[in-house]
């Protein structure tokens, strides 16, 4: 589940894709680098860790490493989970200075609770998207994913990863297994109006409702469309794959809330929204 500094191109399973020549391919590729450092860097900071002390992360599809060597240049400690061994073993060849395990994360994160201070990801998790397998669930296995994440993370902390979605409705359902698993938190839009320095966050707190940090680039845009916050309230509403039951309350306010932002005139919201009315005789 390599992550890269660019938009994947979904060819198969990411061990498959990543193979040995892919791997070295992307490791060598300067633009790559920056862009990764670049979105490992912003992720580091969006965990808002403690300055006074070291602490153990946990990289999510760390690849070749090149996301840890900024960990590691920050004074942290960190393990990095991968599915490609082709990209592990570039990071061995590489000598990371953190320590490497070769695992799916779809099966879950096999660290003893409150293992973590935090947990970093670069365009990775979209990758549970995928139904490589006749086996895989993409709803099922991104629940696993987030709720081993959650056991694994101590009290307090975040996990941030960097993700491209492929559209709203793989974004709702990776929101909506992360709320399931008690994440709070929300998605960080960093340049929402550019369409090549656009980067989607997805920060989730573990333990708290922290305050959702502003997205970069935001400063002249509307705030709202570009941090969709959430919280583990209960979800009797929403099926399995993430959505609102069709025709509940919910769904009727998810779907005036985006003619709003069409700017489509819409009814005010009231008490009555949504409500079943009594049969006419």
């Amino acid at each position: 589940m390599a992550g890269s500094g660019r938009r994947p191109e979904h060819r198969g399973p990411p061990e498959l894709f990543y193979d040995e020549t892919e791997a070295r391919k992307y490791t060598q590729n300067s633009r790559v680098v920056e862009i990764q450092s670049q979105m490992s860097e912003r992720a580091v900071e969006l965990l808002g860790l403690p300055e006074d002390r070291p602490c153990l992360l946990l990289d999510v599809g760390c690849g070749s490493g090149l996301s840890g060597d900024y960990i590691s240049e920050e004074g942290h400690y960190w393990i990095g989970m991968d599915i490609s061994p082709a990209m592990l073993d570039v990071a061995v060849e590489r000598e990371v200075e953190g320590d490497l395990l070769l695992a799916d994360v779809g099966h879950g994160i096999p660290f003893r609770p409150g293992t973590f201070d935090g947990c970093i990801s670069i365009s990775a998790v979209q990758w549970l998207c995928n139904a490589d397998k006749k086996s895989h669930s993409p709803p099922k296995r991104l629940y696993r994913f987030f709720s081993t994440l959650y056991t694994a993370l101590a009290r307090g902390s975040r996990a941030v990863l960097q993700l491209y979605p492929e559209n709203s409705e793989q974004l709702e359902l990776i929101t909506a297994q992360a709320m399931r698993a008690g994440f709070t938190g929300g998605m960080v839009v960093d340049y929402p109006n550019s369409a090549k320095a656009k980067k989607f966050f997805l920060c989730l707190f573990v333990g708290t409702s922290g305050t959702l940090p502003k997205g970069l680039g935001t400063e002249c845009a509307s705030e709202e469309p570009h941090q969709a916050k959430f919280t583990n309230e209960r979800t009797r509403f929403r099926n399995v794959k993430g959505k609102s039951v069709k025709k509940s309350r919910d769904w009727i306010l998810e779907k005036k809330e985006r003619r709003r932002r069409q700017g489509k005139e819409v009814r005010a919201d009231t008490k009555y929204t949504g409500r079943k009315r009594r049969p006419h005789f």
